[in-house]
């Protein structure tokens, strides 16, 4: 099924955008692991949409509902399962549309694969909507972690043009990665996001949208977890960071970069420091053959442009073969980037989890 993930941590998402609600199967978590439910909704409150002109006026609570899988306050081991209903849907702004190709989503190849039984409200199961219960199990999966001393964070790299500063990619701190997720816009720089604010703001205003750049980093992820080809760590990341919606690429290290490099310039020298193992540089962003170095995990995601902007588009109703213009209704993001920093992070909680389930070294 193409909603589920069959690594060391096995899930289920379902669910669509209108429909009565959203969820969650976690399979295969260690036991017995203490999970904060306050923690969980301090992480799935940094995707709600903003206050502040950035995001959807749709107000979704997005409390979890868990049905299974804890007693006393500790996962069982038994499959963890969670409900989040919607509550603010406006269906109606979709009645005219279900069978006109919204550009840029996934309306026509939808339809097309589910020989039009997919629901086409809000984008139906391919909707950013679905990024809550992937959170949900981000955020279980993130403590799991925490306990065994790993951190995950990111920030906005770029909006457009408007770039903030980058992680370091060999000193990068728990503290420096817990501190982003405590601003409101999830950046390093104060310059940067008063820059990206505006940028967002203006596309609004302008019916438009804008697209840009997450950074993620892990630091305390022990050397020596991973595999080769097929399941290497940037493989099952790379899975995961592809089922949030609006995602079009990714790049590990420094990436894209590295074609511009000699090799000695690219390649990152192993050193001794306190008795340890380590590169100088960390161009290979932490993995090596698909395999954790122990150096910080860091890559870059590519978010494109929200597509539902409410210019005037042409476009085909695909049941009439004909051509037609479109002009969409609804509350949607003028900028999906800011909410999606937690997503990115839930993406690299549950691979990296998976990882150690699947190579227990701690």
């Amino acid at each position: 099924m193409s909603s589920c993930y069959n690594g060391g941590v096995k899930f289920s998402i379902f669910g669509e955008s209108h429909g009565k609600g959203i969820g969650v199967v976690l399979d295969n978590l260690p036991a017995g692991e203490e999970i904060d439910l306050d923690k969980i909704g301090e992480f799935m409150a940094r995707r709600a949409p903003k206050k502040d002109g950035t995001s959807t006026l749709r107000n979704e609570k997005d409390i979890p509902e868990i049905l299974s899988g804890m007693y006393n306050g500790k996962t069982t081991g038994t499959p963890l399962a969670a409900v989040i209903y919607n509550s603010d849907q406006h269906s109606g702004d979709y009645g005219n549309i279900a069978h006109t190709a919204r550009p840029a989503h996934a309306d026509y190849t939808g339809y097309l694969r589910y020989d039009g039984a997919n629901d086409p409200r809000g984008g139906g199961h391919f909707s950013g909507r679905l990024t809550a219960p992937l959170c949900f199990a981000g955020a279980v999966c993130a403590q799991i972690l925490e306990h065994r001393g790993i951190t995950v964070g990111a920030h906005i790299k770029s909006i457009k043009n408007i770039t903030d500063e980058s992680f370091d990619p060999v000193n990068i701190t728990e503290m420096q990665l817990n501190a982003v997720k405590k601003r409101s816009f999830p950046v390093i720089s104060d310059n940067a996001e008063d820059k990206m604010r505006d940028l967002i703001n203006a596309a609004r205003e302008n019916l438009d949208s804008v697209g840009g750049v997450i950074e993620c980093a892990a630091v305390g992820f022990p050397a020596g977890i991973g595999s080769p080809m097929l399941d290497g760590l940037e493989n099952i990341i790379s899975q995961l960071v592809f089922a949030i919606p609006a995602v079009k690429g990714i790049e590990f290290g420094n990436g894209f970069e590295c074609t511009e490099l000699f090799g000695s310039e690219n390649n990152d020298e192993f050193c001794i420091v306190d008795n340890k193992i380590v590169t100088r540089t960390n161009n290979h962003g932490g993995i090596l053959g698909g395999i954790s170095s122990g150096m910080p995990i860091i890559f870059r995601v590519a978010f494109k442009p929200t597509p539902s902007i409410s210019r005037p588009q042409n476009t085909v109703d695909f049941k009439e073969n004909r051509e037609t213009e479109l002009v969409i209704k609804g509350r949607h993001d003028p900028c999906v980037v800011p909410r999606a920093v937690p997503c990115v992070e839930a993406a690299m909680s549950v691979a990296l989890l998976s990882a150690i389930i699947e190579n227990p070294k701690i």
